[in-house]
């Protein structure tokens, strides 16, 4: 493959492409759709355990996290889930409904989580955490293409993220820049990790989704 081909295919997609398997609402459900909407969740949650195992900063909700864990004396993943579960909570005010990827995104990814955290080694070197961090960014880009496309709800912070934009008219891109820095402060405060993983994580995610979604399209293009 020429080095041009490879550029095409890597080249960043701008928009949310509608996909064969994207839903028409957010309970418009079937086999093949749930199928794909819980492998992006295991892919998004198995990433996020990468970043955590890397030990060189987490990205900023499982710093948050991961701070929670410490104080209360749970595992990260329950962590993951808890936080998930309070955050939803708020949709209530914000007259945000979920849909069914809402709820299996606080299931899978928690449980994704949990299983990365005890099945991915400790690296024992700064340069392999760095590799970790990198495959752990790809890996929630690819995840995060499967869920979104599938059409059935938006995450929990996601949504969040939406309702306040929605409510206050304020722009999506400061929306998000505000909880995300709060819940990092927050998780820096109880304790959680952050470091060189958090500031990759928060650099490239952007891209690894556009480019993900980019690739995902030209596949099933096809």
């Amino acid at each position: 493959m020429s080095l041009n081909s490879i550029a095409h295919w890597l080249r960043p997609h701008k928009t949310i492409p509608v996909m064969p398997w994207t839903g028409n609402g957010r309970w418009d459900l079937s086999v093949s759709r749930a199928t794909i909407l819980i492998f992006g969740l295991i892919i998004f949650g198995l990433g996020d355990s990468l970043l955590i195992q890397s030990h060189i900063g987490n990205a900023p909700w499982s710093v948050l996290a991961q701070g929670l864990s410490q104080h209360i004396h749970i595992s990260l993943g329950w962590s993951t889930f808890i936080l998930s579960s309070l955050v939803l909570l708020f949709w209530i005010p914000l007259g945000e409904k979920p849909g069914f990827g809402t709820l299996m995104n606080i299931i899978f990814i928690a449980a994704a989580i949990e299983f990365g955290v005890l099945f991915f080694p400790i690296p024992h070197n700064y340069f392999i955490g760095i590799i970790y961090c990198v495959v752990g960014i790809a890996l929630v880009g690819m995840g995060s293409t499967f869920y979104i496309t599938c059409g059935l709800g938006p995450g929990p912070r996601d949504g969040l993220m939406t309702a306040l934009h929605n409510k206050t008219g304020v722009r999506v891109g400061r929306i998000r820049l505000a909880i995300e820095a709060t819940v990092l402060v927050l998780g820096a405060l109880l304790g959680g990790r952050i470091g060189l993983g958090t500031a990759l994580f928060a650099l490239f995610i952007g891209q690894s989704i556009a480019i993900s979604l980019g690739v995902v399209s030209r596949i099933t293009a096809r």
